[in-house]
C-alpha cells in the first residue's frame, strides 16, 4: 500500500462497509477518493487545507469525513473488519491492553474544555467535555487506551485526558470490545487479558474473574511487600505466567504501528471524535493488511 492510495485489494474488503451512495440529490463524492484522502492526512500529520487537488475540494472531503465521524462509521467499519477475522478464525482471544500519550497540537487545543469524561465507541457521536485533553507533565495530551488482540491488531480504544491513570480504565477499555460473528451476538470477552503493573488493582481482578476471563498482570512490589503481612493465597505468577507475560509486547507493536501515522503520533484535531476516527481508519487499514496478505 502506497502512501496515499488503498490497494485494490484492501478497497475490496473495505468498499462495501461504508454507506451506500444516495440515489437522489446532488452527485456525491467517490467514497474511495474520500478515504483516500482521510488516510493521506492522517499519514502525513497535514492540516486538511493542504490535501492535494487530485482528491479534489478539501472542504468536501473534510465534510464527509466529519459526517461520517459523527455517525460512527469509521468505527462500524472497524468493527465490520473484525468480524471478517472472527468468522475466519483468524482472530486471536490473548488480548493485551495499554496506553499511550500523545501530544496535542496547538491547533488541536483552541476548542473551551470542561474536567471529566471520556469517549466511548458505543456513544462515538458525543463529545467528552474536556474533549479528551488533559495536562500532564507532557503538557496538553491526550491518552489512548488500547486492547488488541493476540496478533497485535487493535479491538477497542477509549480517548481520556492525558493524566488518567491506567488502572481506572481497565475495565472500560474491554468493556468496548465487540466484534460480531457469523451469528448469535457478538463476542465480548477475551480468553485472557495480558497487562503490565500498571494494571493490577484488586477491582481490576474482581471484575476479570467474574466475567471468567483469565488474568496475567504482575503485581508491584509494594503490593507483594503488603499481601506477605496479610493472610490469603498469593497471585500466582510463576514461570508459566511469566512465558504468557512475554507475549504482551504485541500491543507496544500496535502502538507502533499506528503511530507510523503523524496524526495519531500527534493529535491536531479539535475534537476527540474526530481523532477517534482516525485511529479507527489506521487501525482498520492495519486489520485489512493482515487479511489480504
Amino acid at each position: 500500500m502506497s502512501r496515499d492510495v488503498i490497494s485494490d485489494e484492501a478497497w475490496a474488503v473495505i468498499g462495501p462497509l461504508f454507506p451506500s451512495v444516495k440515489s437522489t440529490g446532488r452527485p456525491p463524492v467517490d467514497r474511495r477518493t474520500v478515504v483516500e484522502a482521510t488516510a493521506w492526512r492522517f499519514r502525513t500529520g497535514a492540516p486538511w487545507r493542504d490535501v492535494p487537488e487530485r482528491f479534489g475540494n478539501w472542504n468536501t472531503i473534510y465534510k464527509n469525513f466529519n459526517r461520517w465521524s459523527g455517525q460512527g462509521v469509521w468505527a462500524r467499519v472497524l468493527e465490520k473488519t473484525q468480524s471478517l477475522a472472527q468468522r475466519s478464525g483468524d482472530l486471536d482471544w490473548v488480548a493485551s491492553i495499554d496506553s499511550t500519550i500523545v501530544r496535542v497540537h496547538q491547533h488541536g487545543a483552541t476548542l473551551p474544555r470542561a474536567t471529566g469524561g471520556y469517549i466511548e465507541l458505543q456513544e462515538v457521536g458525543d463529545e467528552p467535555p474536556d474533549h479528551a485533553i488533559g495536562r500532564s507533565r507532557g503538557g496538553l495530551t491526550t491518552k489512548s487506551h488500547l486492547v488488541c488482540d493476540g496478533k497485535g491488531r487493535a479491538l477497542a480504544f477509549v480517548l481520556t485526558s492525558g493524566q488518567t491513570a491506567d488502572t481506572s480504565m481497565l475495565t472500560a477499555t474491554l468493556s468496548e470490545i465487540r466484534v460480531p460473528g457469523a451469528r448469535g451476538r457478538p463476542r465480548s470477552l477475551p480468553d485472557r487479558v495480558l497487562a503490565d503493573k500498571g494494571y493490577p488493582s484488586k477491582a481490576n481482578r474482581a471484575w476479570l474473574r467474574e466475567r471468567g476471563i483469565a488474568a496475567t498482570i504482575p503485581e508491584r512490589d509494594d503490593q507483594i511487600t503488603h499481601r506477605r503481612k496479610r493472610r490469603g493465597r498469593p497471585i500466582d505468577f510463576g514461570e508459566q505466567q511469566r512465558a504468557r507475560y512475554r507475549g504482551r509486547n504485541v500491543v507496544e507493536r500496535c502502538f507502533n504501528k499506528l503511530k507510523q501515522w503523524r496524526g495519531i503520533a500527534m493529535r491536531s484535531d479539535k475534537t476527540a471524535r474526530n481523532y477517534y476516527a482516525g485511529l479507527c481508519l489506521a487501525a482498520t487499514l492495519h486489520w485489512v493488511g493482515t487479511l489480504t496478505t
